[in-house]
């Protein structure tokens, strides 16, 4: 593969690659509208959606960090975005172009301190997986098998100036108004600074292990604070395949895989109170023994009382079915809003009854079959729907505690990863019991 010997770091040189990328992007309508006159419209659409997929994704793997990050974020909506973007930025799960050795060695010594060859007995300079953050590499200390991540040079010190590009066409995209608006971008943001602190994501992994080693099935590397620092993380080597690359006929393993990812879900959010915020194949491996191994505990959200509550509440049959009930819980999330027209009331309190009363329906009974094709393509029809949606167009999108954007992101996550498995009776309270 490919590597890379320098990354943008400043504003201006990252602007100016996001500005050649949108140029390739204007060059591809040119081309759409070309293809039209000669091809049917689906063909021409679906060219149009690879060759733009394709030259927004080389132009964020230039960047990599909070930009690349955007793109990874957005391969986990399926229902969502058309299925050239998809396919294309999934790679930003673990498969980039990597740094050179020598940029590898250069950075390494200047967050250690020291070369890496001074460190580990054996350190491998090309690194075995790649990401929108860091990148991976092998090595060996005193007889034991280790991984090295070691963070992209100036990623921490370019998210903000890579958000403020960001943040007009998400406002556009999402039509959020309102003078509370930057609330959900400084959310992002601080989980994107936290993801660039391992001296934090060392702590969050040494307590995440402690507290679920004794989920069944699941197994995680130990981490080694003497070995890393605020730019580097040193842990065991764990053999495996990421969840992607995994397939099997065997029902009894994807039952057994599918129970310990959707176990260790349940007991973080509703014993702890704080999940694994991240849920992408890239973050996950399936051991030769076929055990489920999580690797990556970067970006981990806390999750108040005050939303878990009426969150968890808003997915009871009893409070779907209520009218006043279902309404003061969309108020107490600040779904709905006291400055709301009556069309925008009517329009979001029936938008959300209808994706409520499907997305919980797994909370609803004692077991759930997450290989239900029919469920999921519900879920598909329904995204497409409302992305398509004139009247949400025009609505404003501004709506919503800022503890969604993680949290529903964590669900949505965990539901394709369950649907990838094709987990069958799945016992969704098994946690209460571990």
């Amino acid at each position: 593969m490919k590597t890379i010997d320098s990354i943008p770091t400043s504003k201006i040189q990252r602007a100016s690659k996001l500005v050649t990328t949108g140029a390739k992007i204007g060059v591809n309508y040119l081309k759409y509208y070309g293809d039209k006159f000669t091809k049917s419209e689906e063909e021409a659409k679906e060219k149009l959606n690879t060759n733009n997929a394709e030259d927004i994704y080389n132009g964020l793997q230039q960047l990599k960090g909070s930009a690349l990050k955007v793109a990874q974020m957005l391969s986990m909506e399926k229902s969502v975005l058309p299925r050239a973007y998809v396919e294309k930025f999934s790679l930003s799960q673990f498969s980039v172009p990597p740094l050179s050795p020598a940029l590898v060695v250069k950075t390494f010594k200047r967050y250690f301190g020291k070369d890496p060859n001074e460190i580990y007995d054996k350190f491998d300079t090309v690194s075995t997986n790649a990401a929108s953050i860091g990148q991976v590499h092998r090595a060996e200390k005193n007889g034991k098998k280790l991984a090295v991540k070691i963070q992209y040079p100036g990623i921490a010190d370019s998210i903000t100036s890579d958000l403020s590009m960001v943040k007009p066409i998400a406002v556009k995209m999402f039509n959020i108004r309102g003078k509370d608006s930057d609330r959900y971008f400084k959310e992002v943001e601080s989980k994107l600074v936290e993801e660039t602190n391992y001296v934090l994501e060392v702590e969050q992994s040494i307590a995440i292990v402690a507290a679920c080693k004794h989920i069944p099935h699941l197994n995680f590397p130990n981490y080694y604070a003497d070995l890393s620092s605020d730019r580097i993380i040193t842990m065991d080597w764990m053999n495996g395949l990421h969840l992607s690359e995994f397939s099997t006929n065997d029902q009894e393993i994807s039952n057994k895989l599918a129970q310990a990812l959707w176990d260790f879900y349940m007991f973080q959010i509703h014993s702890l109170k704080k999940v694994h915020a991240d849920p992408h194949p890239g973050n996950f491996l399936v051991s030769p023994e076929n055990e489920l191994i999580v690797i990556d505990f970067g970006c981990m959200k806390t999750i108040p009382m005050d939303f878990y509550t009426p969150y968890f509440e808003l997915a009871k049959p009893e409070c779907i079915n209520d009218p006043i009930l279902f309404e003061q819980k969309l108020y107490e999330l600040e779904i709905l809003r006291e400055d709301d027209s009556e069309e925008e009331l009517d329009f979001f309190r029936g938008m959300f009854h209808e994706m409520l009363s499907l997305f919980t329906q797994p909370f609803h009974e004692e077991e759930f079959d997450f290989s239900d094709a029919i469920f999921f393509g519900q879920i598909s029809d329904l995204g497409s729907k409302y992305m398509k949606s004139s009247e949400l167009k025009n609505m404003n999108g501004n709506r919503g505690s800022k503890h969604f954007i993680y949290i529903n992101r964590t669900f949505f996550g965990l539901y394709n990863l369950m649907h990838d498995l094709k987990g069958k009776e799945i016992k969704i309270n098994n946690y209460k019991s571990l």
